[in-house]
């Protein structure tokens, strides 16, 4: 019986030697070791065997055994080896071939505005200063020195959650929450969105952005206003820009102005964008009314000072001649990367 366990080992390791896959060396695995197998066959018969002689034929059909599965094991993993190399050299990278191009994304223009707004006005010493969307009725109106029958306070206006929390008309309400929490000196700007009920259409939307300024400090005169403004405008449209004051009326600033800047398309000669008359609006102004700064517990006689806000829609329309303020909306990938 060892005889035919030799003659077995020997003819296990002719065919192992000529596998050429490892699909053919597994079936050599079943054919000798599997529970049908050669081996397992030969083991059956030792129950038949005198006990010395089983004893004996047991250790060397074990031997035997172990020298197959290490014959094959061994076969496997150099069959692998071989089977994963000529797949990596049929699946071989031309590292010189140009790869494909990935597209870069750009920042949206409202983006792009507020950002440029935001860097000139940091550069003069203001901070950012942020609130939350969704405001108080006394944050927005009341503290603002908006009467009970302000027509900006109408439903068909603004946006009611109840009767004291509504969505923000304006980014003005963050000045109430800068006085209330800080002491002065104060220069801050708050850029954010906004809402309105509004029919969305060439001008107008639901949904806006705008940015809001604000300094109180001793000694605040409209001088002051005046010069901040005219050097932003001068940062912002070139150094050539103009400045110009108009009276208006706001409830939250005494006295109150709406600037315009020269045309910086004609450079205030008149044209389509300015429509003739070489200025455009471009925000509103004024001294903070003694009201609004009482609510941030200071001494009107010894403080005063300035705030602004303006519509980044505007100013992004305005300075890239843009004619429908819902291109900014529509998110569509051809017109934002023209801003690149």
């Amino acid at each position: 019986m060892n005889d035919k366990l030799a003659e077995l080992r020997a003819l296990a390791q002719e065919k192992i030697a000529k596998a050429e896959s490892v699909q053919q060396a597994d079936a050599l695995r079943v054919e000798f070791l599997g529970k049908k197998g050669k081996i397992t066959d030969m083991l059956k018969s030792m129950k038949d065997m005198a006990p010395e002689e089983r004893k004996s034929f047991g250790q060397v059909a074990n031997e035997t055994k172990a020298q197959i599965e290490k014959m094959i094991a061994e076969k496997m993993s150099s069959l692998k080896a071989a089977a994963r190399q000529a797949q990596l050299l049929s699946q071989t990278i031309d590292v010189t071939e140009p790869g494909t191009s990935i597209p870069l994304g750009t920042r949206h223009l409202i983006t792009q505005t507020i950002d440029e707004v935001t860097r000139i006005f940091m550069s003069m010493g203001f901070s950012l200063a942020e609130g939350p969307e969704v405001e108080t009725v006394f944050n927005n109106f009341d503290a603002l020195n908006a009467g009970p029958n302000h027509p900006a306070r109408d439903m068909t206006d603004t946006f009611y959650i109840d009767d004291k929390i509504l969505l923000r008309t304006q980014t003005s309400p963050v000045q109430v929450r800068t006085l209330m929490a800080q002491k002065p000196p104060i220069a801050v700007i708050a850029p954010g969105r906004c809402f309105r009920c509004d029919t969305p259409d060439a001008t107008h939307s639901p949904m806006f952005h705008q940015i809001e300024g604000l300094v109180v400090d001793e000694g605040i005169t409209m001088a002051d206003l005046k010069g901040v403004l005219d050097s932003f405008a001068k940062q912002m449209f070139g150094s050539s820009t103009k400045t110009n004051f108009r009276p208006h009326h706001f409830p939250f600033t005494e006295p109150s102005a709406e600037m315009d800047v020269s045309c910086f398309k004609c450079g205030g000669k008149g044209c389509r964008v300015c429509k003739g008359s070489g200025w455009i609006e471009i925000l509103g102004c004024g001294l903070v009314h003694p009201n609004v700064l009482k609510v941030g517990g200071l001494d009107t006689e010894k403080y005063t000072g300035f705030a602004f806000g303006m519509g980044v829609e505007r100013i992004a329309m305005l300075k890239y001649e843009l004619d429908d303020i819902r291109l900014l909306y529509e998110n569509d990938i051809r017109f934002i990367e023209q801003f690149k």
